[in-house]
């Protein structure tokens, strides 16, 4: 009996001394609910947080402690709910004082139980309004300095790819003054033919650079053989070295095929042998090299291609390697580098769904290793520069510019069809209504009411079966596209155009 009392009186301390603890908290609130949500409990945390007495408090539904947005809403209840099914509830959120200021609250609900059924809920609730506002202050600070560091990053790229352009159409000037005199010597007439177009690619890769850099350039990821790619683009790659470099292959045997944009890839491949080449002025060797790699990583899992380019140059200091994949961030003088490359080939490799990852030593070189995704489907077919594809009908141009809609006619005359050419998508609308359209090939980006895409969705609607290619230099509208239409990017070559058109529906 005795004993019996002993521990009664012991639980009885006990169970004081919890109660004393907890409402002798000052910096939560720390109260009990029913199942209903009724105040049951309160601490002299929660007068001073939420500003009411016991007596003005118990017996009163918590949601009082909500904005009247937040009751219309349900807020309480479904917290309730979710506390109960999920066995906790945490946010953070705005909540009402009695005198009906607004504090940035930490809120936590846990269901109590007893015997398997529910007796009520545990609430603690913590201001932390001061924390809120130091962190809104310091995101402020972030905000204004990335503002700082995106004008001083304007001002790099005003340079170099201001330097950059001019070079390119110095070249395209030079060489067109030069098919103007009409030369007689075949060899000089192929030679500004040949200049020409390297610059016209190069200033394309510069755009892709840009576009990739903003994320407004439009991928087109389809699965591509790379030993076959590599072949292909051997020629570019060997003049991006230089003579004073050797570049070397390792592709291995029975390598997947990759899920990505041929362009993008090439350009980064070709941005990566550019840099290996600057960081051996005294020459060395340059490889490409490609495995199948099985991820499981927190960050990347599943089946992914791994090429590395890999030199034997003076390697990137430590201080400098965290910065290397940032815009504009360059170690060569103005005027020999944008900083945008690396940009390029970190943007590409994560719009692609992989990563790229560097390792450096100091005097012993570089491995830059790009992470692709296995590609599914059956690789698409290297083409010969040559349109392989020649074709009969009436094509509908919808183009603005009139200059680009004379190239775009040329190339598509040589390719068998006739062209009905309109500025706009209202003039398409009213040209559809004619028969002899066999399909339409529209730029994105238009004035009007009706840029390109809109105009494709509407003709699909009215004219089901017809089929419509889309064009862009540029266009944010085009990220939203998701497979629904093809799209041609700027420039293109006749093959090019010739291969979207073949595989448009029929």
């Amino acid at each position: 009996m005795v004993e019996k009392f002993s521990q009664q009186r012991d639980l009885f301390e006990s169970e004081r001394s919890f109660r004393l603890l907890v409402e002798g908290v000052a910096d939560y609130a720390l109260y009990m609910l029913d199942p209903k949500g009724i105040i049951t409990s309160w601490n002299i945390g929660g007068e001073r947080i939420k500003g009411y007495s016991p007596q003005e408090i118990l017996g009163q539904h918590f949601s009082r402690f909500y904005t009247e947005t937040d009751r219309a809403n349900g807020k309480p209840a479904r917290a309730l709910g979710i506390a109960r099914e999920k066995g906790r509830y945490e946010e953070e959120g705005w909540r009402v004082r009695k005198d009906g200021t607004f504090f940035w609250a930490s809120v936590v609900i846990d269901p109590i139980y007893e015997d398997g059924e529910l007796v009520g809920f545990a609430k603690i609730t913590r201001d932390i309004t001061e924390r809120r506002n130091a962190q809104v202050k310091l995101e402020a600070m972030h905000k204004q300095l990335a503002e700082s560091q995106k004008f001083d990053a304007l001002g790099q790229l005003t340079g170099g790819v201001a330097h950059d352009f001019n070079n390119l159409l110095m070249i395209i000037s030079g060489s067109l003054h030069m098919l103007k005199r009409g030369a007689d010597d075949p060899a000089k007439l192929q030679r500004a033919i040949s200049a020409i177009e390297t610059a016209t690619k190069r200033g394309a890769a510069l755009t892709n650079q840009l576009l990739t850099f903003a994320r407004r350039q439009s991928v087109n990821p389809q699965a591509i053989d790379f030993a076959e790619r590599i072949a292909a683009i051997r020629e570019v790659l060997d003049a991006g070295v230089g003579s004073s470099v050797r570049l070397g292959l390792d592709i291995g045997r029975d390598l997947w095929p990759i899920k990505t944009d041929v362009s993008e890839l090439e350009t980064a491949l070709l941005n990566l042998v550019i840099n290996a080449r600057d960081a051996m002025p005294d020459g060395g060797a340059v490889t490409i090299s490609a495995r199948n790699a099985v991820l499981d990583e927190a960050s990347l899992t599943g089946d992914f291609v791994a090429i590395d380019v890999t030199d034997t140059g003076l390697g990137i200091p430590s201080d400098v390697l965290d910065k290397i994949f940032e815009p504009f961030f360059t170690t060569k003088p103005i005027g020999k580098g944008t900083g945008l490359g690396l940009s390029q080939v970190h943007g590409f490799a994560h719009q692609a769904g992989g990563t790229v990852k560097v390792a450096s030593e100091l005097g012993k070189g570089t491995t830059f290793t790009i992470l692709l995704p296995r590609g599914e489907d059956a690789p698409s077919q290297d083409t010969t520069g040559e349109p392989g594809f020649k074709g009969s009908g009436t094509v509908l141009l919808v183009e603005d510019n009139p200059d680009v809609a004379l190239v775009s006619i040329g190339l598509l005359e040589q390719l068998g069809y006739q062209v009905r050419r309109v500025a706009d998508a209202e003039a398409a609308l009213r040209e559809i209504e004619t028969d002899g359209v066999d399909f339409v090939f529209s730029d994105i980006v238009m004035p009007g009411k009706m840029d390109g895409l809109t105009l494709a969705y509407h003709l699909r609607e009215i004219r089901p079966g017809l089929p419509i290619l889309l064009a862009t230099g540029y266009s944010e509208v085009a990220a939203d596209v998701r497979g629904d239409f093809p799209i041609l990017r700027k420039p293109y070559e006749i093959h090019e155009l010739s291969e979207a058109i073949a595989k448009l529906p029929r």
